[in-house]
């Protein structure tokens, strides 16, 4: 299992939901997003690119990654999302790019943003059989792409297939893989079953054993929870503090800890869980709360991201009560 407090929740707000905007920064989830694509009527995008702006202005923005979902950039109102997004006098840390299908969709984002944005990374969203099939290729569109995000409607749609696990996993395999070989996130689906804690926490627990770094939330309810399942627990700190002090102690050669036999890969993921999730304790020097890529390129800097969680991600369009649910990264 890979922790990471980069991406393990995503909450999105319609970009004309501006009354909602300062909740997403403080609901909990390690990503507040912005959502200039579903949740907006075509003729509403201009003014949903106008308002989206104070998004990332506001003070509040400083306590989660802010990012934007545009546009699909095989039309045009994914490049006017750009550009609008250079023109914001306080940049996105991440854009999402929907229904990614080659790296062509990176490299366009990338060179659209690269002299007035050259901080901000994207994720990019597989949600087509042709975004699945060209998935490596997708993950290794070059360093400022952070992650693949699974979009499972649109997929289980397009193949006629249904919105299960079982039926999806071929798909979900290959996006960990393909994410993971790159050296980059992966982010799993939503859980359409907003009622459903029980369920969630199952499919939850499913995605962060097959690899995923983080879940999509629906629900302002659901975020708690799934920060809970995509973060290492007490137990699992204390035998990456025993891996650690047992590499140290015998030079990272070979060793047994709890009966396991452990090398070098358990003692570098050991020391990253520790670097992430486990506080310094008195007289230790602070740790970053990220490590660099495994290219050793850096990262954005940090948002603090040990703040309490709670908010969501889809549905509807226009405004909508603050405990309704948000619209999602897919369709």
């Amino acid at each position: 299992m890979k922790f990471t407090r980069y991406c393990r929740s995503l909450l999105s707000t319609p970009a004309m939901a501006v009354e909602r905007y300062g909740k997403s920064h403080q609901s909990g989830a390690d990503i507040a997003m912005v959502d200039l694509e579903d949740s907006v009527p075509p003729a509403r995008k201009e003014e949903a690119r106008r308002l989206a702006e104070e998004f990332f202005a506001l003070p509040s923005a400083k306590l989660a990654r802010s990012a934007v979902r545009i546009n699909t950039l095989s039309g045009p109102d994914g490049l006017r999302d750009l550009i609008a997004v250079t023109r914001y006098r306080v940049k996105p840390d991440l854009v999402l790019i929907p229904m990614a299908e080659s790296p062509r969709d990176i490299e366009i984002a990338a060179g659209a943003l690269a002299a007035d944005c050259p901080q901000t990374e994207f994720l990019a969203v597989v949600e087509t059989p042709l975004g699945i099939e060209h998935a490596p290729a997708i993950a290794a569109a070059g360093h400022r792409l952070r992650g693949l995000v699974f979009g499972s409607a649109d997929y289980a749609f397009a193949v006629g297939a249904r919105l299960s696990w079982e039926a999806l996993a071929h798909a979900r395999a290959r996006v960990v893989n393909s994410a993971r070989a790159a050296g980059v996130e992966a982010m799993d689906a939503p859980f359409f079953e907003v009622a459903d804690l029980a369920g969630l926490r199952h499919e939850a627990g499913l995605a962060r054993d097959f690899g995923f770094s983080g879940k999509i939330a629906v629900h302002p309810r659901q975020l708690a929870l799934i920060n809970e399942v995509f973060s290492p627990d007490e137990e699992l700190l204390a035998r990456a503090r025993r891996v650690v002090a047992a590499g140290l102690a015998n030079g990272r050669s070979v060793t047994v800890v709890d009966g396991v036999m452990v090398g070098m890969p358990f003692f570098e993921a050991s020391q990253r869980l520790i670097e992430q999730f486990d506080p310094p304790r008195p007289n230790e020097a602070s740790r970053p709360d990220e490590p660099s890529r495994p290219d050793g390129s850096a990262h954005s800097p940090d948002h603090s991201q040990d703040h309490p969680p709670d908010h969501p991600q889809n549905p509807p369009q226009g405004h909508a009560p603050a405990d309704a649910p948000t619209h999602l990264t897919e369709k």
